[in-house]
Order: C-alpha cells, then structure tokens, then sequence
C-alpha cells in the first residue's frame, strides 16, 4: 500500500541525506519486511543479525504520528456440518449448515464489529462466509487492545461453538483459533525514551506528536515480542486501506526530516 511505498522512500532518502550532508550519527541498521499486516511479516527476521537494540517501522499514516499501542489478534475460522436429505422428509432430521452458520454468528455480542467501534473498543470482524447446506465455514478476526479481554473474546467464540453442539449433536460446529501478533505496549512500557525522542524529533521538525491506538497491528508489534522495542512512525498519508488513500509530499518531507533527527540522536 501507501504507506509501504512512502515508508521505503522516506529511509532511502534518510540515508541518502545522512551520508551526503555527513550528519553525526551512531550506527544505523535498516530493513525491510513484508507487511502481511496478518502478523507473518516477521517470521524470519533475524533480530540478533539485524544488529540493533531498538528500532522503529514506518508503518503509519499522518506525519508526527507514534504509535505503540495495537490490537492484540487472532483469525478463527468456524466450520459448521450439516445433515443435508431430501426437504420433504427434512422434518426434525435435516441440519442446515448454512442456517447453524448464521445461528452462531448471532450468539457473538451485537454491536461488537468493526462498524460499532472506534478507539479501544474491540471486535469481532466477520471477514468472509461460505457454504451450503451440508457444509459451511465463516472466517473472523478478533481484536482486543486488552489482554485479558482478548483471552475473553476467544474464550466467547468458543463457547458458541459448544452452544451449537450441544442444540445440534457434537461436531457440528469446530473453530481453529490463530494468534497473529500481540499490543506491544507492554513492551514499549519498558523503553519510554523511544517514545521520547521520538517526540522530541517530530517537534523540532516542525511537527505535532500525534499519539494514538492502533486499531491494527504492524510487524513492530512482532519485533517487539522478539526483543527489538519497534514504536510505529507516520509516514504522512491519510485515508489509508480505502478508496481515497493517499499520501502527500509535504507530509514525506516532514516524516524524512523526523525520522533524519531520529538517526542524529
């Protein structure tokens, strides 16, 4: 997306003007990971090569934006089977997957999707739906900034599951649960300087620390739990994962000069 194409641009040029203008700095370490956003991105990196003690992804959107708080994630995907016969003999016999499919969906709190929420409220995302009759399969994404909430969510999914097994006959319903990445705020908790400077450097760049929760999550979510502290910088666009994402180039100017003062520090 945008902000993958901005974020490159910004640190390639932030090289480009640290080497060309001879800025003081200390050593430097950069890399470039896929944004999966599906908590996969960094599977492979190699902390310990990359050579850094903390670091920040370019990940986000306005310029001065920091971020250090994420949706702790997971993907579940229900699957519900039928007993599909003849609809003129279905009399107390016939197990509509499909039907059950919907059936379970309905024992999730109302209200609790994305459409509901904004800031720290959390979801549970129905991200696609298939089936028929005799089998039929509905993909969410939970999200929680709350830990102990998240756990929570899941636990709910569950026992819908159970709910319909106990109405329908055992097996009807199974879910495969899938943690993505978790907030990484409890990580960054214990390294406030990056914050800090972070802060710092946005204002003398002219700019506004914009903090704020992630409704998401970004590979420094991952990173952090793997021993690389990573807050999320803007990288100065708007709108994103829409229609109208864009990015503008007075923001990249801003989100380079950010992220150069960063690097003098």
């Amino acid at each position: 997306g945008a902000a993958d194409r901005a974020g490159i641009a910004e640190t390639m040029t932030m090289l480009e003007i640290m080497k060309n203008e001879q800025r003081p700095h200390g050593k430097i370490c950069v890399a470039f990971t896929p944004d999966e956003e599906i908590g996969a991105g960094a599977d492979h990196f190699d902390v310990e090569r990359f050579g850094a003690v903390a670091a920040y992804t370019l990940d986000g959107d306005v310029e001065g934006g920091i971020e250090y708080e994420n949706f702790n994630a997971a993907a579940a995907k229900v699957t519900v089977r039928g007993f599909n016969i003849h609809p003129g003999d279905a009399k107390d016999k016939m197990i509509n997957a499909g039907l059950v499919a919907m059936e379970l969906n309905a024992l999730l709190p109302a209200g609790e999707t994305p459409r509901d929420t904004s800031g720290y409220e959390d979801f549970f995302h129905l991200t696609d739906m298939a089936g028929d009759a005799e089998k039929a399969t509905l993909s969410y994404i939970i999200r929680d900034h709350d830990a102990e909430k998240f756990d929570r969510r899941q636990a709910q999914l569950r026992a819908a599951c159970d709910a319909i097994n106990e109405k329908y006959g055992a097996g009807t319903a199974s879910v495969e649960l899938r943690e993505q990445y978790r907030n990484m705020a409890e990580i960054i908790a214990q390294h406030r300087e990056l914050i800090e400077r972070a802060e710092a450097a946005t204002k003398a760049a002219g700019a506004v620390p914009v903090t704020k929760p992630v409704r998401g999550g970004t590979d420094g979510a991952r990173l952090s739990f793997m021993g690389l502290p990573c807050p999320n910088l803007g990288t100065g666009g708007h709108a994103y994962h829409g229609p109208f994402e864009h990015v503008t180039a007075e923001g990249m100017d801003i989100a380079t000069d950010i992220i150069c003062r960063l690097a003098e520090r």
